[in-house]
């Protein structure tokens, strides 16, 4: 497709490669070799918005908060939101000044604290299902689950992790802001982590609430608000798939919003990790169809955008889709 406006949604679990590599440097290393796909696709006229996940680095500031209860006051998981805002926005920020001055581009580069309205009444709150942290095994998960009251659940197959609650993204409260930054040329990551969850009052007032936006679901919000063309949904595999983990696995190259719909309801895309991913495209589709959604690994983003990698999730002129369909 030719080039336009796109939102670019990075995991916080891909910047933790494994186990042996969790400290701040090691996972500025992983930023470092994640941008430059951002900035190839700012070199191919692409005008990008940057969103991140947090949820092995919110994880992380809670447990360190807990160690230390008996020095210092804890952290309300808010909070820890917004510092995980702080601190993978500088990373990407460096990294993206850093690849573009290597490049002799110039453009400014902007990381923004975010506010994203929820629903206090929102059903996630009675069952949290977001994982933050590293992962465990069960035994050590069912220990903390007993000694510290943790939330717990097994993610993805590679072990168990605490969970917290995930409500629903309704609004962006610097929505404004950034798309007055965009509008004026600047590459803006905002959105961190889903943006930190607040709750509006009837007279207006923010109040911060104890939970975790999924990034997949804020940067669609976010995708649609801008008039984005393209959301981007890095991920560790090349394609989404059907049945994975199965000898019937099947890898997807493209779909139609109504079949990935459809894919989604039948189960074939794990609750804490592809599912989320297509149900933000579907979202945004939903309010752009005439933009499509790209799934892929981060490396594989240069051929995605020439159609020989990901899966696109898109609308095509007589593929007998119908906005009732997708919406299904």
């Amino acid at each position: 497709m030719s080039a336009g406006r796109a939102v670019i949604a990075f995991g916080g679990n891909a910047l933790v490669r494994d186990d042996a590599h969790q400290s701040i440097p090691d996972q500025y290393d992983t930023v470092v070799d994640t941008v430059p796909a951002i900035v190839d696709m700012i070199e191919g006229g692409w005008n990008v918005v940057v969103t991140h996940g947090n949820g092995p680095q919110v994880g992380y500031i809670l447990r360190r908060s807990e160690l230390a209860l008996g020095e210092v006051a804890p952290v309300p998981l808010d909070y820890a939101v917004g510092d995980t805002q702080g601190a993978i926005g500088y990373m990407f920020s460096k990294a993206l000044h850093n690849e573009l001055s290597r490049r002799g581009m110039s453009r400014p580069v902007v990381s923004l604290v975010t506010q994203t309205v929820v629903d206090p009444e929102d059903p996630a709150f009675e069952r949290p299902t977001k994982p933050v942290g590293g992962f465990m095994d069960e035994a050590t998960a069912r220990r903390y689950e007993r000694e510290l009251g943790w939330t717990i659940a097994p993610d993805g197959g590679r072990g168990w992790r605490r969970t917290v609650p995930s409500p629903k993204p309704r609004e962006i409260i610097e929505l404004e802001t950034i798309r007055s930054l965009v509008d004026a040329g600047s590459l803006v990551v905002a959105c961190g982590g889903g943006g930190i969850p607040v709750a509006r009052r009837p007279d207006g007032r923010l109040d911060g609430v104890e939970a975790v936006i999924d990034k997949d679901r804020a940067s669609g919000l976010l995708a649609a608000a801008l008039d984005a063309d393209l959301l981007v949904i890095p991920t560790g595999v090349e394609r989404v798939a059907i049945r994975f983990g199965t000898p019937e696995q099947e890898w997807l190259s493209e779909l139609t919003p109504a079949t990935a719909a459809r894919y989604a309801a039948e189960g074939h895309f794990g609750e804490g990790s592809m599912q989320p991913k297509v149900e933000a495209v579907l979202d945004f589709l939903r309010a752009r169809p005439t933009a499509a959604g790209l799934i892929t690994a981060p490396a594989c983003i240069a051929a995605a955008l020439e159609r020989r990698s990901g899966t696109w999730i898109e609308n095509t002129p007589g593929n007998g889709d119908t906005q009732e369909e997708t919406q299904r």
